[in-house]
This record gives C-alpha cells, sequence and structure tokens, in this order.
C-alpha cells in the first residue's frame, strides 16, 4: 500500500506527527480493505452495513476529541486528515461517522455537563452506542435558527417534546438522538438526548435518495415525547450554543471535500493511463492532461486551505467565518473536480463499476448540507464587511 495518497500533490500529510500518520495509515488499511469493496453494493441497495461499526470501533478513533474518552488528544490535522480519508473512501460511511463523533458527541462534549459527558460519551467512542444529531426540520433548513418549531414544554422534572424532524443521519439506528427543540417557555432553543425506543419518538427512513445513499436519513416525529431534565443538555440555552457545533464540523465538511475530490483525481488518472483510444492512452493527450491538472489544482489548492484551518484551529482562534468559507469554497470546487472526472471516463463516468458515478452523485449532499453555499457566503460576507445581509 503506498504511504501517501496520489493526489497529495504537495505531500500535506507529512505534516502529521509520526505517531499521527501511524493512526491515519491504520485507518487507511481498514478503509481500502473493508469499506471500499462493500461501498457500491451498499449505495445501490440503499443499505447500511452495520457489521462494519466494528471495525470503526476498533480502530479506536471515535472518541480521540474528547477528554472524557481514553486515548490521545489527536490535533484537528489529524482529525481533518481522517474525515478526508474516510470521504476518499466513501462520502456515506464518512457522513456515518461525522455525524456520531461531530455533532452528535460534539454536542454532549460542547453542551453536556461533567456528569453527562461521562455517562455517554465513553460508551458512544467504543461506538456501542450510536448517534445521531437532530436539528433541520421539514421546513426549516437554512432558516432553523429563527424558524424552529419543534418545541420543549417542561413538566416539573419532565420535557415534553413536539414536533418533526428531517434528513437525520443515522436516524433509524441511532442509540441517543440529539434533539434541538425552543423551549416554549423561553422561545430559547436547547439540547436534549432521546434514547432510543422513548416513546413518542418514531423514526421512518427517508426513501429514493440519489445521495449518499447508503447513510439512514430518517424523519423523526416528536409526539407527547416525555424526557428527563436529567438528559437536557446542561449547557445548551440558545441557538449560539448549537452554532458553536456546527463551526466545529463545518471545517469536518470542508475536509470531506477534498478526499472526494483526491478521490475522483485518483480514478480519473488511473483511467487516463489505461484507457486507449486512437492507438494510444488517452492520458497522452493534451486536452486529457489538461482535465487532470485542472483536477489537482483545485485539490491542492483547498488541501492547503484546511492544513491552515486546522491550524487555527488548534492555536484556538479560528472563528465562524474561516469555517464557513472552507466549507462553501471547497465544496464548490469539488463539485467541478468530480464533474471533470466523469467527463473524462465518458460514457464509463454514468457506471457505479468505474466508482466515479457513485463520487459525482454524493458530491451533491456534502454540498449542500452543513450550510448552503449561500448561507456560508453570507457568514463569511457580514465577517468582511460588518454588514448582515441575512434576510
Amino acid at each position: 500500500m503506498s504511504e501517501l495518497l496520489t493526489g497529495d500533490f504537495y505531500e500535506f500529510e507529512h505534516l502529521l506527527s509520526a505517531d499521527e500518520r501511524e493512526i491515519l495509515l491504520r485507518v487507511r488499511t481498514f478503509l481500502r480493505e473493508k469499506v471500499v469493496p462493500v461501498a457500491n453494493d451498499c449505495w445501490v441497495r440503499a443499505e447500511f452495513p452495520l457489521e462494519l461499526v466494528k471495525g470503526y470501533a476498533d480502530l479506536g478513533i471515535a472518541g480521540l476529541a474528547h477528554p472524557e474518552c481514553p486515548g490521545p488528544r489527536p490535533s484537528g490535522l489529524l482529525s481533518g486528515f481522517l474525515a478526508l480519508e474516510m470521504a476518499h473512501a466513501d462520502a456515506s460511511m464518512a457522513t456515518f461517522f461525522g455525524v456520531h463523533t461531530g455533532l452528535a458527541m460534539g454536542s454532549i462534549a460542547e453542551c453536556g455537563s461533567a456528569e453527562q459527558r461521562r455517562r455517554w460519551l465513553p460508551a458512544m467512542s467504543r461506538m456501542e452506542k450510536i448517534g445521531a444529531f437532530a436539528l433541520t426540520e421539514p421546513t426549516g433548513g437554512s432558516d432553523v435558527a429563527a424558524g424552529l418549531r419543534t418545541t420543549a414544554r417542561r413538566e416539573g422534572d419532565i420535557w415534553v417534546l413536539d414536533g418533526a424532524k428531517r434528513w437525520i443521519g443515522n436516524g433509524t439506528f441511532a442509540d441517543l438522538i440529539v434533539v434541538w427543540a425552543r423551549d416554549a417557555a423561553d422561545g430559547q432553543v436547547k439540547g436534549f438526548v432521546v434514547e432510543k425506543g422513548t416513546p413518542g419518538c418514531t423514526a421512518t427512513k427517508i426513501e429514493n435518495k440519489m445521495a449518499l445513499r447508503t447513510v439512514q436519513n430518517a424523519d423523526i416525529t416528536l409526539t407527547g415525547c416525555r424526557v428527563p431534565e436529567a438528559d437536557r443538555l446542561q449547557k445548551a440555552g440558545s441557538f449560539r450554543d448549537t452554532a458553536r457545533i456546527l463551526r466545529r464540523t463545518r471545517s469536518g465538511v470542508a475536509w470531506q471535500a477534498v478526499g472526494i475530490m483526491i478521490a475522483a483525481y485518483e480514478i480519473a488518472l488511473d483511467y487516463a493511463k489505461e484507457r486507449e483510444q486512437f492507438g494510444r492512452p488517452i492520458g497522452s493527450f493534451q486536452l486529457v492532461q489538461d482535465l487532470l491538472v485542472r483536477m489537482l489544482g483545485n485539490a491542492t489548492a483547498c488541501c492547503g486551505m484546511v492544513v491552515r484551518l486546522a491550524q487555527l484551529q488548534d492555536a484556538g482562534v479560528y472563528r465562524d467565518e474561516n469555517s464557513a468559507l472552507a466549507k462553501a469554497y471547497c465544496t464548490t470546487q469539488m463539485r467541478q473536480v468530480v464533474g471533470w472526472a466523469r467527463e473524462l471516463l465518458a460514457g464509463n463516468g454514468i457506471l457505479l463499476d468505474y466508482d466515479i458515478a457513485r463520487f459525482v452523485a454524493d458530491a451533491e449532499a456534502i454540498y449542500s448540507y452543513e450550510g448552503t453555499r449561500e448561507i456560508n457566503t453570507l457568514i463569511v460576507g457580514r465577517a468582511v464587511t460588518g454588514l448582515g445581509a441575512f434576510v
């Protein structure tokens, strides 16, 4: 196995420490041996390979970012490269892992009390309990901060949740769902951990998706769902707290976009070396080399952006607009790269046999989730002008 990805043209991976690279290479081996061979089949069937969860757990990386979990704390750079590596193999499984570790575990780590962190995070780090994150609603996506309709009403030591959530990754099988709801008393958004099997909480799989088909997205219905005060995230008192989690996970999505770009470039490069037309490999044609270099340029530029973002994160000085710019820019460039790769493969590019079709489809979901390009643009625009343009 090559230690470096072919598409890591500037060898950014060598910025990791020797110990961090060892972790990354162990993950790379698992993904290539266990995930890549089944990725297309799971995608076609729109089924999640639950049998692989133990393999992910055995990697020992799910809880690295949280002090309550065993193991050394990783740098932002290692966390980013792990997200890149997972998306390079399969965007669906990268999304599964990101929802569990970033959104669900991140919510508990950021907004939970010390007791709540001790109660939930160790089991989640061992992946004995899988998490989901329920923020988006059927009528609210980009405007969810102001338009969130799910309500929480307190009755003594019990909170009663009513409402609906949509596009909830891992929602059909999650053991713990972090639900964001508006407190009927003070109008503020608060977080609640709803355990699997809680009466009044039902999850229905969303069918007929064209992207991330392996991800088990669900519609969540909450009808008189009773959650104890002990399961309300004690440090989540407003949407600002929710936004802190999204700032971190947006940077992870930018890393995922880079992983998809590198995968698309490598697929196209291998094809260009092997496919012959007019008696020679198409990689010898100027127009094909132009496409390859454009793909590589996008991937390399975006990798440089997210590497610097990770350095700002490690220094504790990165801001919402830093993550927003990376998410908006990298996912836009990703759409270009997967399109060029499909173009290079011509008719074969629409066949799953050559993998690129899955990346083209999945890129559409990565482009949209964790804040659309337009919303992230407005976050950056407000930062650089000092003027808010949100409606």
